[in-house]
């Protein structure tokens, strides 16, 4: 299992360093990853994919965090995924080439928002003639607002099966209330009040059931790519800190020559490196076909931890113009609160190395 970077990794890195420092918020960037590949990035070159891998995905995630890109392109991306890895060739010819393309955006709620490893769907669907009707709530949905479709796991009330569906955020039925997050983050509450889904497209799978070890793996994944956004959010934050305590004087001298500065840095290092090597390792695993639940528990556990750590002394370097709004270092610390809570957090992952083979 390698864990450096090769020299086409390295190559790809700078590439989305320079993509994204031209404005990770910019209504263009959406259109920057769709036509570098990024968004059909692990997705097979059949469907307009590009055929990269997992740890493809992983290098991206940290740049991701690294420039504060937007949520939604995750939301995308795993979408992404879960329709090339449950659907049948007909559902991935219909769906994955909107998404390498870009012209489809996607949110996802295919577990639980406050435990990932808890994959059992919250809709009900029910059978209706040659379609479905879904009823339900679906909590947390991160940028459903901005999202054309949302795939969504419901259970069939028929036979208990899970089920996989693909809906228009503008199905008919569909209510979105919004929630309130830290930094503007937009999230919704989905209110399924009979959802009818007719189309076979949009109900993944051969039989329209979906294992739950599939979303489980799904799930792992998600969490193990959202642990290296927090990775590279806690080194965007440690190098802001650094170059502020390299330029910023205090009696005559920089406060990076303070041994305290020093110690501080010194442990935002060594954390980050922790969960970058963590995250590393599961992806890895998860990419090779592991279950990876027991490397996913701890890569969470370490980044979790590490970007709050890395933002918090950052502000605490940075002094006053820590908390002055202009530096845009909150924007960093309430993308770690949010991505370190959606799924679980620590604590959450800790429980999940109980009974956890791998």
């Amino acid at each position: 299992m390698r864990l450096l970077p090769d020299e086409d990794e390295l190559e790809f890195t700078a590439m989305l360093r320079r993509l994204f420092a031209v404005d990770s918020e910019s209504p263009g960037v959406w259109g920057l990853l769709a036509d570098a590949g990024i968004l059909g990035l692990a997705l097979p070159e059949t469907y307009g994919g590009s055929g990269g891998s997992l740890k493809d995905l992983g290098a991206f995630s940290v740049e991701a965090g690294r420039g504060l890109c937007p949520t939604i392109v995750h939301s995308t991306i795993i979408a992404g995924l879960a329709v090339n890895a449950i659907g049948t060739a007909e559902q991935r010819a219909a769906l994955l080439p909107g998404i390498a393309a870009g012209t489809c955006r996607y949110a996802t709620a295919l577990w639980s928002a406050v435990n990932a490893r808890v994959v059992t769907p919250t809709l009900r669907a029910a059978p209706d003639g040659e379609g479905w009707l879904l009823n339900g709530c679906a909590d947390f949905v991160l940028d459903a607002a901005h999202a054309d479709l949302v795939i969504v796991s419901g259970t069939d009330t028929a036979d208990t099966r899970s089920l996989v569906f693909v809906v228009p955020t503008l199905s008919p039925s569909l209510r979105a209330e919004p929630l309130t997050m830290m930094g503007g983050q937009t999230a919704a509450r989905l209110h399924f009040d009979g959802v009818r889904v007719d189309d076979p497209r949009m109900v993944l799978g051969d039989t329209g059931g979906v294992p739950d070890d599939q979303l489980h793996r799904l799930a792992m994944v998600a969490t193990a790519l959202t642990s290296l956004d927090l990775v590279g959010v806690g080194e965007a934050a440690l190098q802001r800190t650094v170059d502020h305590t390299v330029l910023r004087h205090q009696f005559g001298r920089p406060i990076a020559s303070f041994q305290a500065a020093q110690h501080l840095v010194a442990d935002m290092h060594i954390a980050l490196a922790a969960a970058r090597l963590s995250c590393w390792a599961a992806v890895s695993l998860l990419d090779d076909g592991h279950d990876a639940t027991r490397p996913t528990a701890v890569a969470r556990m370490h980044a979790a931890g590490a970007a709050k750590l890395a933002t918090l002394d950052a502000h605490q370097l940075h002094g006053g113009m820590g908390y002055v709004v202009d530096t845009d270092l909150h924007r960093y610390s309430e993308r770690a609160r949010v991505l370190s809570t959606l799924g679980g957090g620590a604590d959450v992952a800790a429980t999940w190395l109980e009974g956890a083979d791998s």
